[in-house]
Parts: C-alpha cells; sequence; structure tokens
C-alpha cells in the first residue's frame, strides 16, 4: 500500500477559513474541490430544478392525467436499498399528491432476475393497471418496456444507470444519463430521480389549479367566490409538502454508493437533518433501533453501514418486500416487527458471507505461484493473475457482490465472484457480480471479453467499478482466462499498487471528541471521501480481539492513543506509519478519541 496526501490548495483552505468554517473543515474541503463557502450552501433552495432534468415534465403531465383519470398505477421497483426507498418515495409521494390506486411489484433476484422483464410486464398487466412506473431500473428493459406497451399498459421509466445503444419506446423516460439530458447531477440515484419526478408532478397540479382552489387559467370569478363563502365549494386544497420523503432519499442515495456531488450532498443533508429532528418514517425509525444507533446523531455511515446493509439483505436473502414494507408502514408495532426480522435477516447474510468470503480468499491465494502465460506480453507476468474471478458451487448468488468487494480490497484487483443460479432450469449457468479498482472499466473489460470469445458471455453490463454478467458453467475457465488476460493488457504494476489517499497528519489539538463529532455530522461518502488522516506512530502494544481484529495502544505526536484495525491480523512494527478515521469510543460513561485505522505503509 501507498500512502499518499491529498493536495490542499493554501488559498481556497484559507478562504474557507475567513468565510467562518472550523480550520480543519476548511483544509477538508478544499482538499476535496470545495472552492467557496457557497458551495457548501446546503438549502433546498439550492437544489437543481426539476425542469433541467430531460422528461421530468413529461412524467409530470403522464403522472397528473393518470391522477385526474383515477387511473391505476403499478410501480416495478428493483431488489436493492436505492430501489427500495425510490418504490417507497413513488408509493408515498404519489398518495400525498392524489393518487388513489398504487401499488408496486419487485423482481425476485434468483427467479426473476434484474429489470421490467417481459414476464415481469404480463404480471403489472394482470393486475389492472393502467401505468407502469419503473424506479432504478427500466433503462435496458426494451424487451419488457415493447411487451407492457403491448398490452395495451403506458410506460414511464424512471432510473439513473447508463443506457445501451437501443433506448426502450417507453412513453415517458426520465434518466439524468440519457442522451440529450442536461441535468448536471449525473450522479443522481434511483431515488433521486423519484423524487424529482414527484417535485415536478407537484408543480404541474399547482399549474392546473389543485391546490389553490382555482381552475388552470384566469383567476377566481366573482361567482366562484360566493359560492365558496356560501359554502358550496370545497375548501382550497394545501399543497403536500414532499420534504417529508427526504429522509428516504438520503438513506437511498448513500446505500447505492453514488458519487456524492454537490447536488446529492444537499439531498443526504436535508434527510439527515430531518432525521435527527427525529422527523421520519416509523419504518427508519425502527431500524435505527435494530442496529443499535442513534437516529438524533446519525451519519452517512449509519446509511451506508447499519441501515442500507438491513434493507439489502431482504432483496439478497428473501424477498425485498420485507424492506419495501418496512419503508411504508405508518404502523410503529409493525415498523418493529419487520425491522428485527430484516436484521435476522442480515445477521443470516453476515455467516453465509463470512464463510464464502473465506473460501474465496482461498480460491484467490490458490492461484499465487501460478505463472499463467500472457499471449502478446513481452514483460514479467506478476505471481497473482491481474485479474481475479472465483467461483465455488456452494456460494449463494445474493452474496457474491459483496464477497467481490471484500476481496478486491484485499488484494487491489478486478474481482469477479460466480456463484450457480438458483432460478429453475438454470444451475447450468453461473451468475457473477464484479468490483473493479481505479483504472480498470470493468464493464468495457466484459464488452471485450465477449468480442474475443463469442458465446462465453450469456449476459453482463454494469459500470466502471461494478458489473454483473451470466455464463455457462462450463465457460468459467475461458472466462477467468480472457479477463486476466485482459487485466494484464490494461494494468501496469503501478495501477496494482493500492494508493490510499489521505489528507495529511493531524494536529494533535484536534484530538478531541468535539471535533470528532463535527466531523461525523458533515456529509461524506462516494466521491467525496470521509476524513482519512496519516502520519507515523509509535506502537506501544497490539493484541487480537475476537481472532480477527488487531487492538492497539499508540503514541501519537506524544500523545496516547487506542487504535483499532478490523479485519486485520498480522501484527504491526514498533514504529509504523499509519491511515486512519477519527473515532469516539465510550468506556464507563466516559468519551474518548480513538483511531479507526485503514492501512498501513509497512517496509518492503
Amino acid at each position: 500500500m501507498k500512502i499518499i496526501p491529498r493536495d490542499v490548495p493554501p488559498r481556497t483552505a484559507w478562504a474557507l477559513e475567513q468565510a467562518g468554517l472550523h480550520p480543519l473543515l476548511a483544509r477538508l474541503y478544499a482538499a476535496r474541490g470545495v472552492a467557496s463557502a457557497d458551495e457548501l450552501d446546503d438549502g433546498l433552495a439550492r437544489l437543481l430544478p426539476p425542469a433541467g432534468l430531460r422528461g421530468a415534465e413529461a412524467a409530470a403531465r403522464l403522472l397528473a392525467d393518470a391522477i385526474a383519470a383515477d387511473r391505476r398505477i403499478c410501480v416495478v421497483a428493483d431488489y436493492d436499498c436505492d430501489g427500495a426507498t425510490a418504490c417507497a418515495v413513488a408509493l408515498r409521494g404519489l398518495r400525498l399528491l392524489g393518487a388513489r390506486h398504487v401499488q408496486y411489484l419487485v423482481p425476485d433476484r434468483v427467479t426473476d432476475g434484474y429489470g421490467l422483464t417481459p414476464p415481469i410486464a404480463e404480471r403489472v398487466a394482470a393486475t389492472g393497471a393502467d401505468l407502469l412506473l419503473t424506479v432504478d431500473n427500466g433503462i435496458a428493459s426494451v424487451e419488457g418496456v415493447a411487451r407492457a406497451r403491448e398490452l395495451g399498459l403506458s410506460v414511464l421509466v424512471t432510473d439513473h444507470h447508463l443506457p445501451g445503444p437501443e433506448l426502450p419506446a417507453a412513453d415517458v423516460l426520465v434518466n439524468p444519463n440519457q442522451p440529450g439530458c442536461d441535468f448536471a447531477s449525473k450522479s443522481i440515484a434511483g431515488v433521486g430521480v423519484m423524487f424529482y419526478v414527484l417535485l415536478a408532478l407537484r408543480a404541474e397540479l399547482r399549474a392546473r389549479g389543485a391546490y389553490d382552489g382555482r381552475p388552470a387559467a384566469g383567476p377566481t370569478s366573482s361567482a366562484d367566490g360566493e359560492a365558496r363563502a356560501a359554502g358550496k365549494v370545497a375548501a382550497p386544497v394545501q399543497q403536500p409538502k414532499l420534504d417529508v420523503l427526504l429522509p428516504l432519499v438520503a438513506l437511498g442515495t448513500v446505500a447505492d454508493v453514488v458519487r456524492l456531488d454537490a447536488n446529492n450532498r444537499r439531498l443526504v443533508a436535508q434527510g439527515l437533518r430531518r432525521i435527527r429532528a427525529g422527523a421520519m418514517p416509523c419504518g427508519l425509525a425502527a431500524l435505527f433501533r435494530a442496529a443499535g444507533r442513534r437516529p438524533e446523531v446519525a451519519t452517512t455511515f449509519d446509511f451506508g453501514f447499519a441501515l442500507g446493509p438491513r434493507i439489502n439483505a431482504a432483496g439478497r436473502l428473501a424477498d425485498m418486500t420485507l424492506g419495501i414494507e418496512c419503508l411504508l408502514t405508518d404502523d410503529p408495532g409493525r415498523a418493529d416487527e419487520l425491522a428485527k426480522l430484516l436484521d435476522g435477516i442480515n445477521r443470516e447474510r453476515r455467516d453465509i458471507e463470512g464463510g464464502m468470503r473465506e473460501q474465496a480468499i482461498r480460491l484467490a491465494e490458490s492461484l499465487f505461484g501460478m505463472q499463467q502465460a500472457v499471449e502478446g506480453q513481452d514483460r514479467p507476468v506478476a505471481s497473482m493473475p491481474a485479474a481475479i474471478s472465483v467461483f465455488d458451487p456452494e456460494f449463494h448468488e445474493g452474496v457474491v457482490g459483496i464477497v467481490a468487494s471484500r476481496l478486491k480490497d484485499r488484494h487491489h484487483r478486478p474481482v469477479f465472484v460466480f456463484a450457480a443460479s438458483g432460478a429453475e432450469g438454470k444451475s447450468h449457468e453461473l451468475k457473477g457480480s464484479g468490483r473493479s479498482i481505479p483504472g480498470f472499466h470493468l464493464r468495457d473489460a466484459l464488452d471485450l471479453v465477449a468480442k474475443r470469445h463469442p458465446g462465453v458471455l450469456l449476459r453482463f453490463g454494469g459500470h466502471a467499478m461494478a458489473a454483473g454478467c451470466t455464463i455457462a458453467r462450463a465457460q468459467f475457465p475461458v472466462f477467468e482466462r480472457a479477463l486476466a488476460q485482459v487485466a494484464a493488457e490494461w494494468l501496469d504494476a503501478a495501477t496494482l499498487t493500492r494508493r490510499l489517499e489521505t489528507d495529511g497528519p493531524i494536529d494533535r489539538e484536534y484530538l478531541r471528541v468535539e471535533l470528532v463529532d463535527t466531523l461525523h455530522r458533515e456529509v461524506w461518502g462516494q466521491g467525496f471521501a470521509p476524513p482519512t488522516f496519516s502520519d507515523e506512530v509509535e506502537v506501544v502494544s497490539q493484541r487480537l480481539v475476537g481472532e480477527k481484529h488487531l487492538s492497539l495502544k499508540l503514541r501519537l505526536a506524544g500523545q496516547p492513543v487506542d487504535g483499532i484495525w478490523f479485519g486485520q491480523t498480522e501484527p504491526l512494527p514498533p514504529r509504523v506509519r499509519l491511515a486512519f478515521r477519527l473515532d469516539a469510543d465510550e468506556w464507563q460513561g466516559v468519551r474518548r478519541v480513538r483511531l479507526m485505522v485503514e492501512g498501513a505503509e509497512l517496509p518492503g
């Protein structure tokens, strides 16, 4: 590992500090590209307007017409946390805005696969729906959308994934990444796209006179005023407040690990603000309790490592309907029941993942020393392939993505983990999930494998850092060699060396729990990395806890401090340069600063 300090533009840091920011926050924000304090304004008024999102206004008209005609709307969701929160936002928001007949359907990861497929469209039609609305999926569902239209359904696709070469023939497409869309936040999550559609819908309903007691065109006539005074006309309808949905938007945005650009940070900050004030659906409150977290001090870490995994576990091992129902219910008792159920499923997921991870590590490390010949390469080949692919018949397909991520972090290589398909009649197929490292575009690599080895990849898709594919079981050795070949061509030794960017040393005066709390209150995440510091420390003592974590007594800048390195079992030398985050640990009612070690720069 190579620890690399971030560059801090001194003038920018000084300007931020002069604008009133804490000196440490000014330094951290400057290192992350924030040029002025104005960029840190997280007020709702600073959100990008819905009008800039291509298709949002057309979607609003389609939905407003459906509400006016009392049509039946069916939401087709995805089975991850972004899809679940997007579904809950869609149902809650549409009902707030007057829709009376709204239901949802979420595909099963094993039997249905991803997205709006023709069979899913047929199931939606069988419910009697008039309008099919996708959330967090649909941009690649060319056949599914076509089938829905054949069955007489209107189709509105809301998605944020990259489109393929052909767009589906939906009535309306809303996706910031579709051709011709100039929306500045290309990284908005699926739940954020749905929230924006609701903002546009409310504006459309307001223009139609839904909230002021007047017709859409012209002022109220004197006859209307007389009728209202006589009690013959209903009182004006108050415009619904959609900010009640922001806690769900914040959760889905962080859990989907999208880049936290300025607009996404505002969405997340607004959601956190409401959660800390206790204004959230009872299902979210129940999930905080089940995870042993306190909503009044909620952070983005709670979303990413406590609530998100519990909702995702339902889609991985059971039925995402459980997660969606937890987010939809307004019954606190039912919310607690569902949150406890999700917590139990997540514990099962962790047990399965632990066993799979250990086996995957053994399989990957068995590749060490295998000097594989790589065609057309003159330079020596590393003892481990530049990309790792592993498969075991006992692997669970719902957990392969998590294990791929853990293996990628361990070996700093692109990784694919495969499991046998659990779908009926598909046991001869393997479903794989991949995770990549900076400098290796995983989806493009799969495309090259498909071109070099026609027929090996039955299906594939994804992004630069994460992708999925399906192959025949007999083709696994071919895929393994082909991906390693591409990686050997595209990656060099520097790229295969893990680089951990940090914010450099931290002054001794900042090792205070109040400052830790200040840092935790800010919005951090993908593309806006949480503060990670680095410095040389003296290791006073170290011991293993739980057989797989290293508990440390350290001396940093002459000050004693505790540390913990989760997942590390190898001892450290007496002096070492560590990368670490700041945390606060409580013992017998006393809170103290603790270092959460992220990595070490070891000699050799």
